[in-house]
């Protein structure tokens, strides 16, 4: 993404350009090279405007005054919002109570899937991708489901999912598989309802469950398969990212593995938010920052800028997990995105991300080797190419 300034309010001049080689190892060079840090809000192209201060990002998404059109960052389908409100609550609450519920029970198991699955070498950011999908496999779909289905969340994972996928495979086969996959899971949801599936009523045996009786019986099949979909893209997707991260962080600074695990997911998410962009839409012309938005504009909330904001962070481009030392809550902090539509699954993630680098910082030597790549930019800021090894700690059994 290239942003063009259209004049600041304080007469300072935009930063410099990167280079080719800056921007291949960091996409969102140039939009960090228009960000003038005495000016948080600035518009960048007729109907277009960037939100890199945390105060005012926290106006946007938190949205108190009602001057934003109401939306979401997770419930999204083809024809708008999926609602009412009151089943995005619920589902959010049965798939938090049911991701909480699978990692209680697989937390011993985890040293043995790390093993088997990252070492001796392993290949990112599809690896981390791949780990929680195998982590959370029951979770995403039951045993029991049909094996079509199996086959059809897999292949949506190769297709849509992992990091390049658009690149190995054509857009016209990625359409056509998305088709198929899509019947396949409105044929299950039908089946499920035409069952009875209820929450309250035993506990859902996966995602699709959770979705399928938090919606209620009156919501379109094809409406719960995207709301599913969406589960698949911000467990396996967002959370094998921000894993991603971790990993490469850790490897690329190997003196910061004896810090706490929840530092170090933090400051990953912190240094590169998988969510990077939040979008909204005015509901009526206001001023925010000193720039008059309204109806017909997007308003960009960047979580990256933000998290790098040179007022809010010191050494802000900087790898440093020992700042989250002080469990202090920082405003210029939203890798989950902020206000009512915060994303639901934030804690579980934490937890997830938490167990898995505490495993691997405790019981392994990391190193990385980068694959020549910057990080992967679309909807989500996936990690760079690389290759990590792997090595048994000699003393791993004891710190158990």
């Amino acid at each position: 993404m290239t942003l063009s300034a259209t004049g600041g309010t304080n007469g300072r001049p935009a930063r410099p350009h990167p280079n080719a080689a800056a921007y291949r190892h960091d996409p969102l060079a140039y939009l960090a090279a228009e960000f003038d840090d005495a000016q948080d809000v600035w518009r960048y192209a007729s109907n277009r405007v960037c939100v890199a201060g945390p105060a005012a990002a926290r106006e946007v998404m938190g949205n108190r005054r009602g001057t934003f059109a109401e939306t979401s960052d997770f419930f999204h389908t083809r024809d708008g919002v999926f609602g009412p409100r009151a089943a995005q609550i619920e589902i959010g609450r049965a798939a938090r109570a049911l991701v909480r519920r699978r990692l209680d029970a697989g937390r011993a198991d985890l040293p043995r899937l790390v093993g088997d699955r990252l070492a001796p070498t392993s290949s990112w950011p599809d690896a981390g991708n791949l780990l929680v999908r195998e982590h959370l496999r029951e979770v995403l779909l039951c045993r029991d489901a049909p094996e079509r289905l199996h086959e059809a969340v897999d292949g949506i994972i190769a297709r849509a999912v992992l990091a390049g996928a658009r690149r190995r495979h054509s857009a016209m086969s990625r359409l056509r598989f998305r088709r198929r996959a899509t019947h396949v899971l409105i044929r299950e949801i039908r089946a499920r309802r035409s069952a009875g599936v209820s929450l309250g009523v035993g506990e859902p045996r996966d995602l699709l469950d959770v979705v399928v009786a938090g919606a209620g019986p009156s919501a379109e099949p094809a409406d719960l398969a995207e709301v599913y979909l969406s589960f698949l893209f911000a467990t396996v997707g967002s959370i094998g990212f921000a894993l991603g991260w971790s990993v490469h962080l850790l490897g690329t600074h190997p003196r910061t593995d004896g810090d706490e695990p929840g530092w170090i997911a933090r400051e990953a998410m912190r240094l590169w938010p998988v969510a990077w962009l939040f979008s909204r839409t005015p509901s009526r012309a206001h001023d925010l920052a000193g720039v008059t938005v309204g109806p017909r504009d997007e308003v960009n909330v960047c979580s990256y800028l933000v998290h790098r904001h040179p007022r809010h962070w010191d050494r802000p481009d900087e790898f440093v997990p020992s700042r989250w030392a002080e469990s202090v809550h920082d405003p210029a902090f939203i890798p989950f995105g902020f206000g009512p539509h915060t994303c639901a699954g934030a804690t579980v993630t934490m937890a997830l991300l938490e167990d898995l680098i505490r495993v691997i910082t405790r019981d392994w030597h990391l190193s990385v080797t980068d694959g020549g790549d910057g990080p992967h930019l679309g909807p989500a800021l996936a990690p760079p190419r690389f290759t990590a090894e792997l090595h048994a700690r000699v003393d791993s059994t004891e710190r158990r």
